[in-house]
């Protein structure tokens, strides 16, 4: 049994994430979580509310409520939506939680300690209409490195380079439009990651097994232009984690709080201080997943991000724990996401294109999303949701072939056997070749699972439904239950236990459906089928089993043609 900690990118709080937010980073995390989880390992699963920064100072206001009120009620509608897409966080905290205020607290005491933080004097945009000092990111101009006229002053989203607001050109306030703006001298703290870019390179460079994807951003932080740079970690704001030194404000910082890009990744491990905070357990217990000198030297490690994210999670995070000096658990595994479009377009929040958490689930339970999204989880390149693709994938993959396989096998057993799975009758060499053939099947599924081969993983399983179809095909128990009842009752149970089988290796997929096979047989085995021809026996002759509702119903094209219409501009 091994240790594996699981971390997704933790989504903002001001507002509800549409399916390109899911699909990047929390979906596929839960996915490896549950089956880590069948495997017999050992997991901790965490994600949190990314709660500070200008954002949701700005949407608490368009809300009329004050911030603290604010993060609190969207908290809970996030987290109520990933009950509602059944991911299976071990915790979901706050950014805001104190855990997380003294360990960012701590994390830059320690550095500043090793020489790591530096006080400077710089120059930042202050909008005379909004009477405050502009984050970055609330600057928007034209990408002098592209020609993208919505780059942020952070990053350009286009082409992701790393940006400062006076790089902009012709730069305005992105909260009022108003390019009344001028640069006025404040003083910062900064982290001097070009100090430790060496042991940062060397790091990335161990990493010989992390996606093309993941390291090729990395690098190209690394080594474009001039290469990495220092980077504030303060700013001038309210909301947010003090800046303080031990107990006492910072000197020269009063009033200023951390950077919430600082302080963000440090909550994945406040949020696993926070479950044990919850479940009344020592801090050992959480230590024990991410201090390596108190247990974690054997856990690994895995993050779950897209590409807009990679940047400060392989360079600013990894020099806040390096620099630190402090034996802190680092990721092993990062697993990273291109984009997902939405229907000839992007998806996207400010203009509420596209399917949303909240909207997704009212109209269809988790498991049609779920498979949809992993089974077109945009690794190698970005994707694209189209309602027609979305459609056919439901009604060929989930209906047609999963679903219609658990019906035609439960109601024949029950027309021709009674309730009970059949006995009597041996397997033959339709039933030896299907052994076979899944035996190695699963091992190929498995192993996909086990390198997060997302989308690989979804056609082995589907390729794994289609051989149960195949089998039932050519063994026509509804054709030989007249001449050989006995030959007809092994083949039914057989097939009854494919299904048990089915709802095992669905579950991280599809878990709602997979429970409901389960039930529907009557078992809670859900023991990972290490030897496929003992997994088709699992489930006795004289077992009860029921047969359950349609698991899967398909998609009309009148449903198809309203919800494209619906999604195709801004919320109401």
């Amino acid at each position: 049994m091994a240790r594996i900690l699981i971390t997704s990118a933790i989504p903002y709080i001001n507002g509800i994430k549409h399916l390109g937010n899911l699909v990047g980073s929390q979906l596929p995390a839960d996915l490896f979580a549950r089956y880590a989880r069948a495997r017999g390992h050992e997991v901790m699963f965490i994600c949190a509310t990314d709660e500070h920064g200008t954002p949701a100072e700005l949407a608490a206001a368009k809300a009329g409520v004050p911030v603290e009120k604010y993060c609190a009620e969207m908290h809970a509608v996030q987290a109520e939506l990933a009950r509602g897409f059944r991911l299976s966080f071990d915790h979901f905290g706050r950014s805001s939680s104190q855990r997380n205020h003294r360990l960012t607290q701590h994390f830059a005491g320690k550095l500043a300690e090793n020489g790591f933080i530096e006080e400077r004097l710089e120059k930042q945009v202050y909008s005379i209409d909004d009477q405050r000092f502009l984050p970055d990111r609330y600057i928007e101009g034209t990408c002098p490195n592209c020609g993208y006229d919505r780059a942020r002053g952070d990053q350009c989203e286009n082409c992701t380079k790393q940006l400062d607001p006076t790089d902009l050109i012709n730069p305005r306030s992105a909260i009022s439009g108003s390019t009344r703006l001028e640069v006025r001298e404040t003083k910062h703290l900064y982290l001097r990651q070009r100090a430790l870019r060496d042991r940062i390179e060397a790091w990335i460079d161990s990493k010989t097994d992390w996606p093309v994807l993941t390291t090729s951003i990395a690098k190209k932080w690394l080594n474009d232009g001039d290469g990495l740079q220092d980077r504030g970690i303060t700013r001038d704001l309210h909301w947010g984690v003090p800046v303080m030194k031990g107990d006492r404000p910072w000197p020269g910082m009063e009033g200023k709080v951390f950077y919430v890009w600082f302080d963000a990744p440090i909550e994945y491990i406040a949020a696993t201080a926070e479950w044990a905070d919850a479940h009344g357990r020592p801090d050992a217990d959480w230590e024990r997943w991410w201090r390596t000198d108190k247990g974690a030297h054997d856990v690994t490690y895995y993050q779950f991000m897209g590409k807009d994210n990679v940047p400060f999670h392989t360079l600013s995070f990894p020099a806040t724990i390096l620099g630190s000096g402090e034996p802190w658990k680092m990721v092993d595994y990062l697993k990273s996401f291109n984009y997902l479009n939405y229907d000839g377009g992007q998806f996207s929040t400010s203009q509420g294109r596209g399917v949303f958490m909240d909207q997704a689930l009212s109209i269809l339970p988790a498991d049609y999303w779920r498979w949809w999204l992993l089974s077109h989880a945009p690794e190698s390149s970005d994707s694209e949701f189209t309602w027609e693709n979305f459609q056919a994938s439901v009604n060929k993959d989930l209906a047609d072939v999963l679903g219609n396989f658990v019906s035609r096998v439960t109601k024949f057993a029950r027309a021709k056997f009674g309730e009970t799975v059949p006995g009597g009758g041996d397997f033959g060499p339709l039933e030896t070749a299907l052994v076979a053939d899944l035996g190695a099947r699963v091992r190929d599924y498995a192993a996909l699972m086990d390198a997060l081969e997302v989308r690989k993983a979804a056609a082995e399983l589907r390729a794994i439904w289609v051989a149960g179809n195949e089998y039932l095909q050519a063994a026509a128990p509804w054709a030989v239950v007249k001449q050989d009842p006995a030959r007809a009752a092994a083949i039914i149970r057989l097939s009854l236990n494919l299904i048990r089988l089915y709802a095992v290796l669905s579950e991280p997929f599809i878990p709602d459906a997979a429970a409901t096979m389960l039930a529907a047989l009557g078992s809670d085995d859900r023991s990972w089928p290490e030897d496929a021809g003992a997994a088709l026996r699992a489930i006795p002759p004289g077992q009860a089993f029921s047969v359950p509702e349609n698991l899967f119903r398909k998609i009309t094209d009148e449903e198809r043609a309203d919800w494209q219409t619906r999604f195709a501009g801004l919320r109401s």
